[in-house]
């Protein structure tokens, strides 16, 4: 780019450093013609005389000058086309001013600057400087036809500035920051770590610890050998729910009993059937029956009795009078029972009628149906039998009973009776809940305890229903802790065999079936051989509404320490 002395005033010679001027900027002059150049020299002031006709520009004009030819001023508006005004010039021709960018006309008109000998160079400062620039390097003017060669730069034209580096420091606190704030979080990570893994440790040494426990105990489950090949969980540490039921006939008496089991491990219910003649050990220690525990002995006493005999855990009795049962199954909507015979209507007495129940299956039935079915017994029928029709109107019910446990506790307490310690209307209403969600599942079954005529826990019974449904062990009175008793019937009725073994049962007297005469005989016999069992055999005449005169000394066959034999003169209703 070519500035105002390129324009004009470029025929001299080479450019020579002749200073600074007040801003540190470098003014250049031109070397003027041979025996000019020597004698001339630099006034700062401008107030350098008239060298005959001046030849230097750029310089200010004086005020002082009285005459001669002015110096051309500097005009910072540019007035008068170019040219200085001196107010004090009172003739003369005016020189023109300085036109750094060389845009003046000459004041002769002719558009060319007058040709100096000597030049003085002003380099302005480049514009639009960026922020960023490190160096300044100041602007030359070009020699005047030197054949188009650039401009030459040396080393020491350069004054290079540092960048600030005030935020430096803020940089490296920032890093520091950084680096610490992830030195943190790593430790942090190390320590979770560190916990994770010593917990870990823990809870293995605390299983393992446990798992030792209890193979030294033998409580571990899955060691023998049937458990190892089936894969399934010894019946003993499973988790089960145990409830009693006892059904009270309010109309012809006796009573019916079961056992309610939840099994939590293998989502199973089950109904265990117990008959009445089940032997039982009675608080005195004497051997006796279910049912006459049950009178005897009460809700607590039978409880206890049947934990000592099949090795269980019941948490608490359910006392279920008839009129409770109709209550109960007209609240769930009728059920509805396979039955297995017809059943008379009680109320209907000798008249007869038709059945109340018929026989058949998916009989719908009502609560007195229900009752009806429930406790009826046909004449010369085992007890099992109306024992099992018990049970099935106990599965119809759970199936028709709301699986929702507070649903469940208002119909308890819809029923009215009074719940026996330690069970509540809370507890009862949530387990047969639980109940009823399996039978509605096809997950309840019921199942009847097999035993012998002497009231004594089969061995069916003792590796069948007792270990795995109840998950206990069998343990049935000692026989000789009972008074063994054979019975004969001479009565010409053969159900009067099974009232009498039930009548002996309920006594506490262990039940030996000695078979049916060929002949009816009048009177009844009690004999004893030994006459220690003197005692004994009075107490059995007494237990069977016999007279005291019955009871006689002679021979006795078999293991039986007492022998009966039932005549005419037997009264089972006695």
């Amino acid at each position: 780019m070519n500035d105002g002395y390129d324009a004009g005033y470029g025929d001299g010679g080479p450019y020579e450093l002749v200073g600074y001027d007040e801003y540190g900027r470098p003014v250049y002059r031109q070397a003027a013609d041979q025996g000019t150049q020597q004698a001339q020299h630099h006034d700062p002031y401008g107030q350098q005389g008239q060298q005959g006709q001046q030849t230097q520009q750029g310089y200010g004009y004086d005020p002082y000058a009285t005459g001669g030819h002015q110096q051309p001023g500097y005009d910072p508006y540019g007035n008068g086309g170019g040219y200085g005004y001196d107010p004090y010039a009172t003739g003369g021709h005016q020189q023109p001013a300085y036109d750094p960018y060389g845009q003046g006309a000459h004041p002769d008109g002719t558009g060319q600057q007058p040709r100096v000998t000597e030049q003085t160079a002003y380099i302005p400062e480049q514009p639009g400087s960026a922020p960023e620039r490190t160096a300044h390097i100041p602007r030359q003017a070009r020699p005047p036809d030197d054949g188009g060669s650039a401009p030459e730069y040396r080393t020491e034209q350069f004054a290079f500035v540092e960048e600030p580096d005030g935020d430096s420091e803020d940089v490296i606190d920032w890093l520091k920051f950084t680096e610490n704030r992830t030195e943190r979080r790593e430790e942090a990570r190390r320590r979770a770590r560190s916990r994770i893994i010593a917990l870990t440790v823990v809870l293995a040494l605390v299983v393992a610890g446990g798992v030792g426990y209890l193979w030294y105990a033998g409580k571990l489950p899955g060691l023998s050998a049937s458990d190892a090949d089936t894969g399934t969980t010894a019946a003993g540490a499973q988790k089960r729910d145990v409830l009693v039921v006892h059904l009270h006939d309010t109309e012809n008496g006796g009573t019916s009993t079961a056992l309610l089991v939840d099994n939590a491990t293998t989502e199973q219910g089950t109904t265990v059937l117990l008959p009445n003649s089940l032997a039982l050990t009675a608080e005195d220690g004497t051997t006796t029956t279910l049912a006459k525990s049950v009178e005897d002995d009460g809700s607590e006493g039978t409880r206890t009795a049947l934990d000592t005999v099949l090795g269980t855990d019941i948490e608490g009795t359910w006392r279920l009078d008839t009129p409770f049962l109709l209550t109960l199954v007209d609240l769930v909507g009728n059920i509805e029972v396979d039955t297995d015979t017809d059943v008379p209507d009680p109320d209907a007495g000798k008249k007869g009628g038709p059945p109340l129940v018929k026989k058949g299956k998916g009989q719908t039935l009502s609560g007195k149906m229900a009752v009806a079915y429930a406790t009826h017994r046909a004449p010369g029928e085992a007890q099992d039998a109306q024992l099992e029709r018990f049970g099935q109107v106990l599965h119809g019910v759970l199936r028709k009973m709301t699986s929702d446990p507070d649903a469940a506790t208002v119909t308890v307490q819809t029923l009215g009776q009074i719940i026996e310690p330690p069970l509540t209307d809370a507890d009862l209403g949530a387990f047969l809940a639980g109940l009823s969600d399996l039978a509605k599942g096809g997950d309840h079954r019921t199942e009847l305890l097999p035993v012998e005529e002497d009231g004594t826990l089969t061995a069916e019974a003792s590796d069948g229903v007792v270990k795995d449904v109840l998950g206990g062990t069998a343990k049935s009175p000692d026989r000789d802790a009972a008074v063994t008793v054979s019975v004969r019937n001479a009565t010409g009725d053969e159900d009067d065999t099974e009232k009498a073994r039930v009548v002996l049962l309920n006594g506490g007297f262990t039940f030996l079936e000695g078979g049916t005469a060929g002949s009816a005989e009048a009177t009844s016999e009690v004999v004893y051989a030994d006459p220690a069992e003197k005692e004994n055999a009075t107490e059995v005449a007494k237990t069977l509404g016999l007279p005291a005169d019955a009871v006689t000394k002679g021979k006795i066959s078999g293991n039986a320490r007492v022998a009966v034999v039932l005549g005419q003169d037997y009264d089972p209703g006695s």
